[in-house]
């Protein structure tokens, strides 16, 4: 039994590791072995003193728990897209974990998409796939595919019960409801139908978790006889499948982390062999989309933020330019439409959509009115059409669903996510709170973007307490998003910041590299400049900040730890990546090869394996005096192991014992935690209770 004086403590088994003349001693190793009966106890020991700890906080996560739920309409209705002869949506119910997955057809001269009174169902409704029926008897449910085939008679969806991403594959018949004897095991996201929807693709993974082969399956046959259309063999590369928007075509998208290789398959012509647009060649990556008689590139050959081409659909060969490099404006993808195509783009750290009409040189960029925001593509499932459908966000802005008529170049909104009023019953007001962009000194003199939102009139004069989030790697951008549960961070006074560090990708190529690999520390350097400068310009105070972030953002959180542990109050480590080293030296541990073009090859490399042995988080705990900690992790997650966080957590207790450790586990669960939407807002309530108790707000 464990107390709230006395947290768990992790045996102590040697486990010894020699890489370039460097012998480790890992006295947690132990805990890797899930099926060991020590190690479930010791998860569970764990659980129950983070439980012990924070049972003081019951009453406020129930607050907070009740406060995301109303202020969100729980039963809902999403914006219909139209596909064909359907306008397809999701409905949510008042009670219910999950979404129900639903269409109806277009009726005659029906041009805008059918609204809903309160998220009741639109008359003539066709429900598609219940969440909530198939995740029962279930504590998780994830979908992994969801695709109507061309002609709107079958439905191809794959489920995952454990979180670890391991997904069944079936087949609906649309027209009776029933499911066909088609079933795929073990299959991967990612699916395409042929023209005819005679034929489905599908993904499959080898041992070691990485997406290798594409498969063709014939509906109505045997599994036993499909067959393999592309199998990778360089442990480097990943494989995807997807139907263009024209549905003339499947690409078989093949990437490593610095070069790709694309190949396609006519979807009149199913079985016919696959033909590469551009053999691989290394550093160079491209994407393509289809449009008419050609294929559109977007590619990084001589242009590092990248540049859009195209070449003929009927004999690829030569790149024709159309949108020449430009420096500092990073292109991030193409999509096609019957006459027009639309670029999503980022410039000086923000998103951006610009729209290039077929046949005319009048390109422009559609302008939006705050300071901060994040726009995007939505689903767009139709070629020819005259408008798009984009999602906008700020952190002050809900969600917000726009079409854009691309004649009239006039923007309608047609639905922004409600938010209810609060415990107060006051109706939300954008108005009450305000948002900033501000700049950060790195070391090496580097500015770095940080955004921030909080409450109209919150004081400047150090005394307001904060969180700051941090992610920086992959080229993953932290673009302004709205947040429901933040509502009841701000409104009890706290600040909301974002450290847009290098290793994202807010300001282009180069702002990736330059936190990457053997350049990985300037994202911790960063982060720390960004904690700095917030307590120096009066945001703050040390002992006011909360850092949090989530996955490889969770090695950022171990890494300021052990980097900076004055700068904090507290930090939360999702889903940590603590270990990397650990897990970045084992081939056979999933996504390890993939990614040592991200953090480099410590196994062959011995400059990198020193680079990386000096800032990974659970090598470098000393015997300091660390901020608070909250770890939380999943039992199935299969992208960053739980015993990451577990033997980070159990090190810390043995070097810095009197620090306030905490470690969290959902024993049913994978990366991104519980999925159903109550659960989740319980764990937001979890997570920001304890933050709160930390600033001095519980």
């Amino acid at each position: 039994m464990t107390t709230e004086t006395a947290p768990p403590t992790a045996k102590r088994v040697p486990s010894e590791r020699t890489h370039h003349g460097d012998t480790v001693i890992d006295e947690y190793a132990w805990l890797a072995a899930k099926d060991d009966p020590d190690t479930m106890a010791y998860l569970t020991a764990e659980n129950e003193y983070t439980e012990a700890r924070t049972a003081h906080l019951a009453e406020l996560r129930g607050e907070l728990f009740e406060e995301i739920r109303r202020r969100t309409r729980e039963t809902d209705l999403s914006v219909p897209t139209r596909k064909g002869g359907h306008w397809y949506y999701t409905r949510t119910i008042e009670g219910q974990q999950y979404g129900v997955q639903c269409r109806r057809a277009v009726r005659d001269g029906e041009v805008d998409p059918p609204v809903s009174v309160d998220g009741a169902p639109l008359d003539g409704e066709e429900v598609l796939l219940d969440g909530n029926l198939l995740a029962e008897g279930h504590d998780f449910l994830a979908l992994g595919a969801f695709d109507v085939s061309p002609d709107g008679r079958w439905l191809a969806y794959s489920t995952d019960f454990s979180g670890d991403e391991r997904f069944t594959l079936r087949v609906k018949d649309l027209t009776t409801g029933e499911l066909l004897p088609d079933e795929i095991p073990d299959t991967f996201y990612g699916t395409a139908w042929s023209a005819d929807a005679s034929v489905l693709f599908y993904v499959t993974v080898d041992d070691a978790w990485r997406p290798n082969r594409v498969w063709r399956h014939t509906i109505g046959s045997a599994t036993a006889d499909d067959v393999v259309v592309h199998q990778e063999d360089d442990e480097r590369f990943w494989v995807g499948v997807e139907l263009t928007r024209s549905e003339k075509f499947i690409l078989i998208d093949v990437h490593s982390k610095v070069t790709s290789e694309v190949l396609v398959i006519p979807a009149g012509n199913p079985t016919g062999a696959p033909a590469v647009i551009a053999p691989r060649r290394q550093g160079v990556e491209y994407t393509v989309e289809h449009h008419g008689h050609r294929f559109l590139i977007l590619h990084n050959d001589g242009a590092e933020d990248f540049a859009l081409a195209f070449t003929s659909a009927d004999a690829p060969g030569d790149w024709v330019p159309l949108i020449d490099h430009t420096p500092g404006t990073r292109l991030e993808a193409v999509d096609a439409f019957a006459n027009h195509l639309v670029v999503s783009l980022r410039t000086d750290g923000l998103t951006g959509l610009r729209v290039l009409p077929v046949g005319s040189d009048d390109a422009y960029d559609i302008s939006f009115p705050e300071p901060l925001y994040s726009v995007g593509l939505d689903a767009n499932s139709e070629y020819r059409t005259g408008q798009i459908r984009l999602r906008y966000a700020s952190l002050v802005t809900p969600d917000s669903v726009y079409d854009y008529d691309l004649v009239t170049r006039q923007l309608v909104l047609r639905k922004q996510k409600p938010v209810l009023p609060g415990p107060d019953g006051r109706p939300y007001d954008p108005t009450e709170y305000e948002q900033h962009r501000d700049w950060a000194l790195a070391d090496d003199g580097t500015r770095v973007p940080i955004s921030l939102v909080c409450r109209v009139g919150t004081p400047r004069d150090s005394s307001a307490p904060c969180e700051l989030y941090g992610y920086g790697s992959y080229e993953a951008s932290m673009d302004p998003w709205f947040s429901v549960a933040r509502l009841s961070l701000l409104d009890r006074g706290v600040v909301f910041a974002v450290a847009h560090t290098r290793g994202g990708g807010e300001l282009g190529r180069r702002w990736y590299d330059q936190g990457k690999m053997l350049a990985k520390k300037n994202t911790f350097t960063d982060f720390v400049a960004c904690a700095r400068h917030l307590v120096k310009a009066g945001w703050t105070a040390s002992d006011r900040l909360v850092a949090r972030g989530g996955s490889a953002g969770g090695l950022l959180m171990g890494a300021v730890a052990n980097l900076a542990p004055d700068a904090f109050a507290g930090i939360v480590a999702e889903v940590p990546f603590v270990d990397p080293l650990t897990s970045i030296l084992d081939p056979s541990l999933p996504l390890t090869v993939t990614e040592w073009e991200e953090w480099g090859n410590p196994l062959d490399d011995p400059e990198v394996y020193a680079y990386m042995k000096s800032y990974a988080p659970y090598e470098n705990v000393a015997a300091v005096a660390y901020p608070a900690i909250l770890a939380a992790t999943s039992l199935n997650d299969t992208r960053v192991l739980y015993s990451e966080p577990a033997k980070w957590i159990a090190r810390l207790r043995a070097v810095a014992p009197d620090g306030d450790y905490l470690l969290k586990t959902e024993m049913g669960a994978g990366h991104s935690g519980p999925s159903g939407r109550y659960d989740s807002w319980r764990e937001e309530a979890f997570i920001n209770a304890w933050i709160l108790d930390r600033l001095g707000r519980a």
